[in-house]
């Protein structure tokens, strides 16, 4: 049974496997966030990215880049790398935005 699983996931040992289950994990949460997205947007009856879309890309978009690193793919490191620049700053304008005294009044619910 276990060498079949390792056949199957082209993997040698247990170490490997669990890197695999991590790859795995962080796949489905950054799938994950489409998701909420589109539940979100069905709720909102229009299209429409909650708060928790950004946070999934952070926690699945930086456990796929620590899973690239591993791997050593510099095409899944750059890109992963590059999409955790783009949600963190996101997560940063929706938080100074919800600060602004005035946000209140213009901001959909999350």
């Amino acid at each position: 049974m276990k060498e079949t699983m390792f056949e199957l996931l082209k993997i040698e040992g247990w170490r490997e496997f669990w890197w695999v289950v991590l790859g795995l994990t962080a796949q489905i949460a950054f799938a994950s966030r489409f998701l909420v997205q589109w539940i979100a947007s069905e709720r909102a009856g229009r299209s429409y990215i909650p708060v928790a879309f950004w946070y999934l890309s952070i926690i699945g978009g930086a456990l796929l880049f620590t899973y690239a690193v591993y791997r050593q793919d510099i095409v899944f490191i750059l890109g992963q790398g590059s999409g955790l620049i783009v949600y963190i700053r996101n997560l940063v304008l929706i938080h100074r935005e919800a600060r602004r005294p005035d946000a209140m009044a213009e901001t959909p619910v999350r």
